[in-house]
C-alpha cells in the first residue's frame, strides 16, 4: 500500500478543511464516544498537541494548561484554527505549520502531548512518536484518543479492505494500532481502552519514564 507523503496529506486537509468540521462531529458522536472530551482534560502544563486541524481541542482546555502549541501540516486547517483562536480568545493557544516527525521544538521542553484522530494520517508514526518522547519532559505524558482495527473480527476483515481506498483518498488507515509505535519509542503505556462502536476507538495513556531503566507497565481494557 502506498503510502501518502507529508505533501499529500496537507493537500487531502486543505480540500477537506471546510467541511471538516462536520463530518468528524458525525463521527465521533456516532462511532468514537467523544474523543476529544476524554483526552483533552487529561492535559496539563505546557501542551503540544499533533496534528491540532482546525483546533477543536482548542476551547476544551482548562485552567491546569498554561499553554498550547499546535502543529499541523494543513494550510487552510490551520486557517480555521488560527480563526477560532481569536474568535474565542483563547490567548493561550498558538498554531502553526509543521512536521510531527521533526520538530522544531528543545528536548524536555513539553509537558503533555496530546494526539486525537491523528496517527492515522501521519505518514510515519513511529517517528512522531519519538519526537514526541523527545520534545517530552522526563515523567511527562502522551494522551491519545485514535481509532485502529474493530474488535468485532467481521468489521476488522472489512476495514482492511476498504483501507487501500480511504489511505489513497483520505490519508486515512483505518487499522493502525497506536499502542505499539508508543512503546517502541520508548513510553511506558499505562493506560489502553477500546470504546466505540465494535471497538474501532482507542484511548492510550503513556508517560515517559523518569529513569530510562523504567519498565513498561500496561492495563487493557475494553468498554
Amino acid at each position: 500500500m502506498r503510502q501518502p507523503d507529508n505533501e499529500t496529506v496537507g493537500r487531502i486537509f486543505d480540500t477537506l478543511s471546510r467541511r471538516y468540521d462536520t463530518q468528524i462531529d458525525w463521527w465521533e458522536r456516532r462511532i468514537m464516544g467523544r474523543p476529544r472530551q476524554w483526552a483533552v482534560p487529561r492535559a496539563e502544563g505546557r501542551v503540544l498537541e499533533l496534528a491540532v486541524g482546525t483546533g477543536l481541542n482548542l476551547p476544551l482546555y482548562g485552567p491546569q494548561v498554561t499553554s498550547v502549541l499546535g502543529i499541523d501540516l494543513s494550510d487552510k486547517m490551520l486557517d480555521i484554527a488560527r480563526t477560532r483562536i481569536a474568535d474565542l480568545q483563547l490567548n493561550h493557544a498558538t498554531v502553526r505549520r509543521g512536521d510531527v516527525q521533526a520538530l522544531d521544538l528543545p528536548d524536555d521542553s513539553i509537558d503533555t502531548v496530546v494526539s486525537t484522530l491523528t496517527f492515522c494520517t501521519i505518514p510515519d508514526p513511529l517517528q512522531a512518536s519519538r519526537e514526541a518522547f523527545r520534545v517530552l519532559v522526563p515523567g511527562g505524558r502522551i494522551v491519545l484518543a485514535e481509532h485502529g482495527p474493530a474488535t468485532n473480527r467481521v468489521a476488522a476483515t472489512l476495514m482492511r479492505m476498504v483501507e487501500p481506498l480511504t489511505v489513497r483518498f483520505g490519508a486515512d488507515h483505518l487499522t493502525r494500532d497506536p499502542v505499539p509505535y508508543l512503546e517502541d519509542a520508548g513510553f511506558v503505556v499505562d493506560e489502553v481502552h477500546r470504546v466505540g462502536a465494535m471497538g474501532v476507538g482507542f484511548r492510550v495513556v503513556a508517560h515517559k519514564p523518569a529513569d530510562r531503566r523504567s519498565g513498561r507497565a500496561r492495563s487493557s481494557t475494553v468498554d
